[in-house]
C-alpha cells in the first residue's frame, strides 16, 4: 500500500465560520471544495485537513499538525486574531499548543525539540 495522502475531517456545525477561522490559521483559503459543506487544505505534498459540516459530531474531532518554529507560529497567529500559548512537555522533546476551532475540535500545534520527523 503506497500513501499519497492524508486528510483528517474535522467535523463543524457552522460551515461557513469554521472556513473563515481556518482561513485565519492557514491564511489562505482552502485549495479544493469537492462538494456542498466540504473545504480541503493541502498542507504538505502528503498531508491536509477537512472541514465538514456534520452537525451530529461536530466539535470531537482533534489533529496534531507538526511546525519547525512554533514560537514563530504562534506569533504569526496572533496577527491573525487567533491567541494560543505554547509549553514544553515534561519530557522536554516536544513544545505544543492547543488550539480550540469555533465548533470545539482541537488543533495541536506540535515542534519536535529533538528535531525527529514522524
Amino acid at each position: 500500500m503506497e500513501i499519497t495522502n492524508v486528510l483528517p475531517t474535522l467535523q463543524v456545525t457552522d460551515f461557513d465560520e469554521a472556513v473563515a477561522w481556518y482561513e485565519r490559521l492557514f491564511a489562505r483559503g482552502p485549495d479544493r471544495r469537492p462538494m456542498d459543506g466540504l473545504a480541503e487544505w493541502q498542507l504538505t505534498t502528503g498531508g491536509g485537513v477537512q472541514v465538514y459540516r456534520n452537525e451530529a459530531v461536530a466539535g470531537s474531532s482533534s489533529v496534531v499538525i507538526g511546525l519547525d518554529d512554533i514560537d514563530a507560529s504562534i506569533a504569526d497567529l496572533s496577527g491573525r486574531g487567533i491567541g494560543a500559548e505554547s509549553f514544553t512537555v515534561p519530557s522536554g522533546n516536544f513544545r505544543l499548543s492547543t488550539l480550540q476551532d469555533p465548533a470545539g475540535n482541537t488543533i495541536t500545534l506540535s515542534q519536535d525539540l529533538k528535531g525527529e520527523k514522524a
